[in-house]
């Protein structure tokens, strides 16, 4: 699992986590919703909640949270926010327009929580990997290997109003030609509900990303102009291209660092669950609700030396 798949599967927890805490209310016993005069109590939605798989995981995401925070603290571990915003920057830029964004915002998570990860993620770094050498030699060896998945292919940004049959599509068509508002025509129209309310807009996207005949028209036609309805799958889009970009070979000073970060994560990535156990089995969790007892069954005072020394490689 790479570190963007790890951070993504943690927001996963973490989004479910603070919707427990949402939804519990603190312990209180009045309605939460009333369904035809039948009242649903926050006693009854946390009872609910917490039954439920997902809590168990919550709960040990969050112990885990702990012990490593205090890990850092005990073992002088810190991350500055620059690295904090280099890793961010680099996650963003794998969900171009907006998409980050909309990601946190579905998750219901803030732009804090999200470096509260990133920040843990970095003390696992740091935690784990310190024994980790990566050379240059084995850079350019997975470079030469994989130069292929470092190359840009061509972009395209475009807007497009998908409509069910051809009369609708010919209708957008003709209002468009004589002026009419893109968007406006998109919010009227649109029966795609990703883009209808965003003017129509697809933002970029790769070559062969879209389906056939849109991929066509979006790399090959004129920038700017109104399209004449192209049928997919979907329906009849009518597509305005708003710009190009051609494709772009690797260039290996470019993607060095990319490369030794995979690497290190690679080598790093069997490290870190027997890291975390490591913290956990030398913890004093003491479970005072019988219902989470199997989470933590192997626990024990912690050993003299506090918590574990850095995990190293062999």
């Amino acid at each position: 699992m790479s570190k963007a798949q790890r951070l993504i599967a943690i927001i996963v927890a973490a989004s479910f986590g603070a919707c427990l805490t949402a939804c519990g209310g603190g312990g209180q016993s009045g309605a939460v919703v009333t369904v035809n005069g039948q009242t649903i109590t926050h006693a009854d939605l946390d009872k609910k909640l917490e039954a439920s798989p997902a809590a168990r995981s919550v709960l040990q995401q969050t112990v885990s949270n702990q012990l490593i925070d205090q890990y850092a603290k005990s073992h002088n571990i810190t991350v500055s926010q620059a690295e904090i915003d280099k890793v961010e920057n680099g996650y963003k830029a794998q969900y171009p327009d907006g998409q980050w964004d909309e990601l946190l915002q579905a998750r219901g998570l803030s732009e804090s929580d999200v470096q509260d990860l990133i920040r843990r993620q970095l003390v696992l770094d740091k935690a784990v990997g310190g024994n980790i050498k990566i050379t240059d030699a084995q850079i350019m060896s997975y470079y030469q290997k994989n130069r292929a998945q470092f190359d840009q292919p061509a972009q395209a940004h475009a807007r497009h109003i998908l409509v069910a049959n051809l009369n609708t599509a010919k209708k957008v068509e003709a209002d468009l030609k004589s002026g009419k508002d893109f968007a406006a025509e998109a919010k009227q129209y649109s029966i795609d509900p990703g883009t209808k309310d965003k003017g129509g807009d697809l933002g970029w996207f790769r070559q062969h990303q879209m389906v056939p005949q849109f991929d066509q028209y979006a790399f090959s036609g004129p920038i700017g102009q109104i399209s004449q309805p192209i049928k997919s799958a979907f329906g009849y889009h009518i597509i305005q291209v708003q710009g190009r970009k051609p494709a772009q070979p690797a260039n290996f000073s470019n993607v060095k660092d990319q490369i030794a970060t995979t690497l290190r994560q690679q080598q790093e990535a069997p490290l870190v669950p027997q890291f975390l156990q490591q913290l956990q089995s030398q913890a004093k969790i003491q479970v005072n609700d019988q219902q989470f007892a199997s989470v933590f069954p192997s626990t024990q005072p912690a050993a003299a030396g506090g918590a574990p020394a850095p995990a190293a490689t062999k």
